[in-house]
């Protein structure tokens, strides 16, 4: 069964960071794709970033361009998500998700996290 759970979320003032992480179980973790995702209330689902398999190449949205890097270790089996100068704006729900194959794509993803808050005060 395959699981990933998230961890790092919380609540931090504008201008501070966060790293979030997502420990991969089940799942031949280098086979896959890993990304973040983020929901904000009243708002759908959106990419935030996603890294390949051997972690060197990677895609952002705009939003996370610059401000956040995305990480795995293959060995751990983790993914990691480092967010700095955070805006309210970043406030939401963070998901962890994978997918089969090589294609650093915005949907397709099979599994996913159950989340995390990130909550950026003004």
């Amino acid at each position: 069964q395959v699981q990933l759970v998230e961890s790092g979320g919380g609540l931090v003032q504008a201008g501070g960071s966060l790293r979030l992480s997502c420990a991969a179980s089940g799942l031949t973790f280098s086979n896959y794709v890993l990304a973040w995702f983020r929901q904000a209330p009243g708002k759908e689902r959106e990419f935030v970033a996603a890294i390949n398999w051997a972690g060197r190449s990677t895609r952002y949205a705009d939003s996370a361009k610059v401000r956040f890097t995305i990480s795995r270790d293959n060995a751990r089996n983790t993914v990691d998500l480092q967010m700095n100068s955070l805006k309210p704006e970043d406030t939401a729900v963070y998901y962890c998700a994978a997918r089969v194959g090589q294609a650093l794509l915005l949907n397709g993803y099979d599994y996913w996290g159950q989340g995390t808050q990130v909550t950026v005060s003004s």
